[in-house]
């Protein structure tokens, strides 16, 4: 894994300073601390940081083709890199690597823009052909890894795999985005439709953006996305043996490294399910890592040692005090953007633990997105159900008013706190998911806000962008459109950011065996009873895993990795919950009523409700904005 920084002029081919390249990668040390180069010609530089993982000494970046016509900087793994040498091989290409990087430029001097479908890995790159007088920045199909731009004061584009590369440009403009915030605001993290920086983009996943000397930026294009709408035949057995084969590629492909090489374990589904196929394809104990907390309800460590025991693994644990806020700041550093996702402080946790022993570890990301495996999704599809048989006409008044009626019962049982179901229920499917999935609702958003900043926004709402994702989706059903929007919206900027952050902070390379294409493609075509059966999301990823896993580990409630905010915020955080409302930053921003948020911070506080999420996202902004020194 590594980091790409560059700069391109598109419609006067200025001469790049080096060492302004050179300041942008040293911001991504972190992300590659094996090496550092910096190539320039008019008009383009590209500059990269290396953690050596394969071929590790012979693949230097930036590299250039055999015949010397293009160069690339890439971060990234692509796992079919040696069937694609054997193929260009035959075509007439040579190699002096034995790597992947260089296949890449080999596959586009063959293929162009196509060369992308090609590709079986996850990768953000920027590829410079010089007879062309191009520049290629392309991005993973999932988003697995960033790449963030921005349209400069000179005329240049810069890019760079965080917004820290891009912050060493001194012609970057450090102003908020109005909209960025609201989607924060909305969702617990910036989606790739945002940057928190006015001006800033990111690449979206499964596109790429193809620029020219002379000629105007365009916009980046979509080579690839995941369809719902097709649907496999065959018997249960059948479907189940065709998952477990294309599980086994996706493991397999994931394993090939030159380094040490090991396995995030939970005791989960998902994770457990990976470390059993590593431990069938490997001949040595898998090497795997668990963190587990001080207090029973949050620890799952003895799941984890049961998987680790089954499979002979070499396993390690660590136990964390649930107290561990003391690294919000390096947390803040870590994502740049403001991120309030609070399992982000365990999965860093996890990272420092493996990574002192390996420098690559797969994770059991991606199942819950494709195999619906969470339960709103679940939840989403039982809904469904239900709107088909009441016309919306019936359901709106019905259950809005008991909605609104319902008391907002944190403290109670979960079957007891009705209201958020009872409101979906009134809304349409994808608006209904969308409450579901946010943060901070749209009417405690607008309690929050200032008039000012209100208008600011000028009727943009952080729900709408996937309220119409959903709606075009490529699916046939309300399960198929709200796994879609996980898949493209919530995974890349959440999921995907967190891993892809807290691993590069202690430069780790993370790898999603679970997001194969060829396995999210068939997971996409399931019969919808393949995905949720009753009250089980995962059914056939989960029946499917029988045969290796016992059931306790399979049908037990998921937890997932949790992080105590709500007591934090009550007891030693207390004081930073308060502070939140006076805070120069927050009060300067004007975004804010201090008034309203104090009010919620109290009511958090004194055991009232329970505003934890939202106090997060609020102490988080505050954090990162005062981090990144901006502007209204």
């Amino acid at each position: 894994m590594c980091g790409i920084a560059g700069i391109f002029h598109a419609e006067t081919p200025k001469p790049v300073d080096p060492a302004r390249v050179e300041r942008m990668c040293d911001a991504l040390l972190h992300r590659g601390p094996d090496g550092a180069g910096v190539w320039t010609a008019p008009g383009v530089g590209l500059g990269h940081r290396r953690l050596s993982i394969i071929d590790l000494a012979g693949s230097p970046q930036p590299m250039h083709s055999a015949n010397g016509r293009a160069v690339i900087v890439f971060n990234g793994e692509i796992y079919n890199f040696r069937e694609l040498r054997r193929e260009l091989e035959q075509a007439g290409f040579t190699f002096r690597t034995s790597g992947d990087t260089e296949v890449i430029l080999a596959a586009w001097q063959r293929w162009g823009p196509d060369c992308l479908s090609r590709l079986d890995g996850m990768f953000a790159f920027a590829l410079y052909d010089l007879g062309k007088r191009q520049l290629f920045l392309a991005r993973d199909r999932f988003g697995v890894k960033p790449l963030f731009m921005a349209h400069l004061s000179d005329g240049s584009i810069a890019f760079a795999s965080e917004l820290k590369g891009l912050l060493a440009h001194p012609l970057l403009r450090r102003r908020v985005s109005p909209e960025a915030v609201e989607a924060y605001m909305t969702w617990g993290y910036v989606p790739d439709t945002h940057s928190i920086l006015a001006g800033v983009e990111k690449l979206p996943a499964g596109h790429f953006w193809l620029l020219e000397h002379g000629r105007a930026p365009g916009r980046p294009q979509r080579w690839w996305d995941i369809d719902f709408s097709e649907r496999e035949r065959g018997s249960e057995a059948d479907l189940s043996a065709q998952l477990v084969h294309r599980l086994r590629e996706g493991v397999r492909s994931r394993m090939v490294a030159d380094v040490p090489l090991g396995a995030f374990l939970s005791g989960g589904v998902d994770s457990s399910g990976v470390v059993a196929l590593m431990s069938e394809a490997s001949s040595n104990p898998v090497q795997t890592c668990s963190i587990g907390f001080d207090v029973a309800a949050y620890n799952e460590t003895s799941y984890a040692r049961q998987v680790a025991a089954k499979f002979g693994a070499d396993h390690q644990e660590r136990i964390v005090a649930t107290d561990d806020f003391s690294a919000i700041d390096q947390l803040a550093a870590m994502f740049d953007e403001p991120f309030a996702d609070a399992s982000a402080l365990p999965t860093w946790r996890v990272c420092q633990l493996a990574r002192e022993r390996v420098t690559v570890a797969l994770s059991g990301d991606g199942a819950d997105e494709a195999f619906a495996g969470y339960r709103r999704q679940v939840f989403h599809h039982h809904e469904e159900r239900a709107r088909g048989v009441l016309p919306a006409g019936l359901r709106g008044p019905l259950f809005g008013t008991l909605g609104r009626a319902w008391p907002k019962a944190d403290w109670a049982p979960r079957p007891f706190r009705a209201k958020a179901t009872l409101l979906a229920l009134a809304e349409s499917g994808e608006e209904g998911y969308a409450r579901g999935l946010s943060v901070t609702l749209p009417e405690a958003r607008a309690a929050l806000y200032s008039d000012a900043f209100t208008a600011s926004l000028a009727g943009f709402r952080g729900e709408d962008e996937l309220i119409a994702l959903m709606r075009n989706a490529p699916g046939r059903s309300g399960l198929d459109r709200a796994q879609y929007a996980d898949l493209a919206f919530w995974m890349p900027g959440d999921i995907l950011t967190k891993v892809d952050r807290t691993s590069m902070a202690v430069s780790l390379e993370a790898r999603e065996p679970l997001l194969d294409h060829r396995l999210v493609e068939f997971a996409a075509r399931l019969p919808e009873g393949m995905r949720v059966k009753g009250g089980t999301g995962k059914y056939l990823l989960k029946k499917s895993l029988e045969r290796y896993l016992p059931r306790d580990i399979l049908y037990r409630p998921k937890q997932g990795f949790v992080t105590p905010i709500a007591e934090w915020l009550r007891g030693p955080l207390a004081g930073a919950a308060r502070g939140i409302a006076v805070s120069p930053v927050i009060t300067q921003s004007g975004f804010f009523d201090p008034k309203a948020v104090a009010t919620m911070a109290e009511a958090h506080i004194t055991g009232r409700a329970d505003h934890s999420r939202s106090l997060w996202q609020l102490l988080m902004l505050e954090k990162s904005l005062d981090r990144l020194g901006v502007s209204s």
